[in-house]
């Protein structure tokens, strides 16, 4: 298997797909990219998704697209940036959500690495990405490796809230068993579509109810 650092659960869940061609190729092409211009977020932080939700512990999981682009905003985890670094459009309109829908204060910052802590995979489709370049690293191969994330959740795991938000995310739901875990869909947090449908959609206290009746502890958003 190959030597990728990675949450030892993640890792085992996901060795076959390390020794595939395409991630080959993927890791060759995002390394020489690395090296050559601005790449989000930091190497360090590429599995950062999976290190700080471990595949054991991973109860609700958030699909976004690719990284921030613009610099210090990415930190591996999905809509999340860290402490001090202004709340992107989408961020703040997760938190004004989170926020009518269970009453819980607004945090000091976007960093949501505390909802990982508790189980919630924020899972980019995409995990590196050019500075400046929204979608730049889409297609090398990373959308293979996570689509392998949410199949191995899905048939390994039960009980677990699938969050998708937009066209992108959506299309994920194909991977996943709705008899055994619970499946969410809403127009995307994007100030282009957020009044289209996800104000309002309650998703934060859905995956809280299903998780209560499945004997799982909430997250505490």
């Amino acid at each position: 298997m190959a030597n990728i650092r990675m949450e030892e659960g993640w890792r085992l869940a996901l060795h076959d797909e390390f020794d595939k061609p395409y991630f080959k190729q993927l890791t060759d092409r995002v390394r020489a990219d690395y090296a050559q211009c601005p790449v989000y977020p930091p190497a360090s932080r590429i599995f950062a998704a999976f290190d700080s939700s471990p595949f054991a512990d991973t109860k609700v999981v958030i699909i976004g697209q690719d990284p921030y682009h613009g610099p210090g905003q990415a930190n591996g985890l999905a809509f999340s940036v860290n402490p001090g670094i202004p709340l992107p459009p989408s961020l703040r309109n997760i938190l004004k959500e989170v926020a009518d829908d269970t009453g819980a204060p607004a945090p000091a910052d976007g960093d949501l690495t505390r909802w990982a802590r508790e189980g919630v995979l924020l899972l980019n489709t995409v995990l590196t990405v050019k500075h400046g370049q929204p979608k730049s690293h889409a297609g090398l191969g990373w959308e293979q490796l996570t689509n392998a994330a949410v199949s191995r959740l899905s048939s390994l795991k039960d009980n677990v809230v699938f969050i998708l938000w937009g066209s992108d995310a959506i299309s994920k739901r194909t991977l996943i068993d709705h008899n055994r875990h619970l499946v969410l869909t809403s127009p995307h947090p994007s100030p282009l579509s957020a009044h289209r449908g996800f104000f309002g959609n309650h998703h934060f206290t859905r995956a809280n109810q299903y998780l209560t009746q499945h004997g799982l502890t909430p997250i505490n958003w």
